[in-house]
């Protein structure tokens, strides 16, 4: 005979069977719906990237976010699900393959569209990255079906998950922004790459002399007076990589060096720029092909 939970018979008796009423509505016990458990996992930090005022990735299935407004730019990627959201009083959807850009100041809201929800990463940039005067062409078209762009996107949410790669993450941003432009600015010039071989070799210089104390690209634009779009394209055309890959490669060839030496691969990390350990065997691993300790264990056979 199942006892009624309305009436106490014990404290504790009466927690177990308020437990196992909110177990049978949350689809834990045996007479449970049948539905998805509601989820809203989220992550948020704001990272040392000029630009980027917040990085969020969320899985939500039951929330739905009210009408709201953000003082910064929405640029948003949806992983898994759709969601759909209202903009200016206009209905808009976000499928696999779509870029979401949503202007600062401008009410929105946000909603899954099936009950498994949606899984997707967020970043809010600041004025810098966007000027108000794009505000308009991305309330009118804030869609955007472009697959190297959404490629791009996704390659930077990656770079700004690890320590150390700031200057991959800027790089990123820095074309990501020019791309966002382009399709803002449809008129526009096209931002193809204009070879300029003295600014490249300039800006190599300028890495070769800061291998280990690293360098942000707002800081080698302000030295060399190029735009930063400018000088990651300058720099891939004439060497074939982008300057953060240069400056690993640099800093890959330090380490080789000082390991073939006998020192531990925790210092070779803080003597070579490196943001620690883990950050040297990421990019070590990817240019040499095996991990820093077992490359300074060879040289002892």
């Amino acid at each position: 005979m199942e006892r009624d939970c309305r009436t106490p018979y014990v404290t504790v008796l009466y927690v177990l069977c308020v437990a196992a009423q909110e177990a049978r509505q949350a689809g834990q016990g045996p007479q449970a719906r049948q539905t998805p458990q509601a989820r809203r996992d989220v992550s948020a930090w704001h990272p040392t990237v000029p630009g980027v005022v917040e990085v969020f990735h969320a899985h939500f299935t039951e929330y739905a976010y009210p009408m709201h407004v953000h003082d910064a730019w929405t640029l948003l990627i949806v992983d898994d699900g759709a969601v759909r959201y209202d903009l200016d009083r206009h209905e808009h959807g976000t499928p696999h393959d779509t870029v979401s850009l949503l202007p600062p100041h401008v009410p929105h809201n946000g909603s899954p569209v099936t009950p498994d929800g949606f899984r997707k990463r967020v970043l809010y940039l600041d004025g810098s990255r966007l000027g108000d005067d794009l505000i308009g062409p991305a309330v009118d078209a804030p869609d955007l079906r472009d697959p190297l762009l959404r490629r791009r996107v996704g390659q930077l949410h990656t770079a700004l998950t690890r320590a150390g790669d700031e200057l991959e993450a800027e790089s990123r941003l820095t074309l990501v922004g020019e791309r966002l432009r382009t399709h803002l600015r449809p008129g526009r010039p096209g931002g193809g790459p204009r070879r300029d071989p003295v600014l490249a070799r300039r800006l190599r210089e300028l890495l070769d002399e800061r291998v280990v104390e690293g360098l942000a690209l707002e800081e080698a634009a302000r030295l060399l007076q190029a735009h930063p779009a400018h000088l990651v394209r300058t720099f891939s055309s004439a060497y074939g990589i982008a300057p953060h890959q240069y400056l690993n490669a640099r800093r890959v060839d330090r380490a080789r060096r000082l390991l073939l030496a006998d020192r531990g691969p925790a210092d070779v990390a803080a003597l070579t720029g490196f943001h620690d350990q883990a950050h040297l065997t990421r990019h070590f691993k990817k240019l040499v092909g095996v991990t820093p300790g077992r490359y300074r264990n060879s040289s002892r056979m």
